[in-house]
């Protein structure tokens, strides 16, 4: 893969690392492609109990590159009702790449160095977790260039932080620091170097990895169910959900593990079947 590297421990744990660097980690059209054939992967395979997708050089991502539109790449046509569609259907195929991280049956940690700009707050906001390092910033810089935010930000962060600051950083593209993204609930730990935030990343990964993959499932669905519903259907939710995915040997074999102080042992993530390849 060109913009990433992608790869799974013993531990169960998937770690994405964007690899571009010298351009500032952006968002060009083979990130698109690379990332969502990516995901669809991990989704399929059942391999991994949690995604952690970290970077490389001095900032995390600056978000979408300029050239995937205009000479060469792909053109915005505001001149009619079709490139209008046109336009509409792309801006949908990004969101949803995005959408597949917030629907992984397994959480997703992001580890942010430097600058999370644009593009990749839409990124990060579809993510569970955030650690960041002290010298992290977020910036909704789409309005600096004239446009709004469409992949996601908009739609996401006011869950997560207050709506009056997520309207403050949209209408000026001020930074926000990692201190008081952190303040403000965004940010889950701040770390003083990029190797104490890796680190920070993979040990809360490797908790979660020690979990039932099935509960950890559950428990991602609940949270977002609850997010999007009211009280009462949410837990008219949790109900159905207890009782479908409920396994007495999962609770026997947890307990008995933190008796015997070792890891627990449990099933993996089933392999998801499609119909994309033929029977044999």
């Amino acid at each position: 893969m060109q913009c990433f590297t992608l790869t799974t421990t013993e531990d169960h744990i998937t770690h994405l690392v964007l690899n571009r660097p010298q351009a500032l980690n952006t968002m060009n059209a083979t990130f698109w492609r690379e990332l969502g054939a990516a995901l669809t992967e991990v989704q399929r395979a059942g391999q991994a109990r949690v995604l952690v997708i970290s970077s490389t050089g001095k900032h995390f991502s600056a978000g979408m590159a300029l050239d995937v539109f205009g000479a060469g790449g792909t053109q915005m046509d505001d001149s009619s009702p079709e490139g209008r569609t046109a336009m509409g259907a792309l801006i949908q195929h990004m969101r949803g790449t995005f959408t597949q991280l917030e629907s992984l049956r397994i959480p997703v940690i992001a580890a942010i160095q430097g600058g999370c700009i644009g593009g990749a707050v839409d990124m990060v906001t579809a993510c569970c977790l955030r650690y960041t390092t002290a010298d992290a910033f977020f910036c909704i810089q789409e309005i600096n260039i004239g446009m709004v935010a469409d992949v996601g930000t908009l739609q996401r962060l006011p869950k997560l932080i207050p709506e009056a600051v997520v309207k403050e950083l949209a209408y000026t593209g001020r930074r926000l620091p990692a201190a008081r993204a952190q303040a403000l609930g965004l940010v889950n730990e701040v770390f003083d170097s990029i190797e104490a935030l890796l680190a920070g990343a993979l040990q809360a990964a490797r908790e979660i990895a020690a979990k039932p993959p099935v509960a950890i499932w559950g428990t991602k669905q609940a949270i977002h169910y609850a997010r999007d519903h009211s009280t009462d259907d949410a837990l008219k939710h949790m109900g159905l959900l207890q009782s479908a995915i409920w396994s007495n040997q999962h609770v026997r074999e947890s307990i008995t593990a933190l008796q015997e102080t070792r890891p627990g042992l449990f099933p993996a993530l089933p392999v998801l079947q499609d119909f994309g390849a033929p029977a044999d």
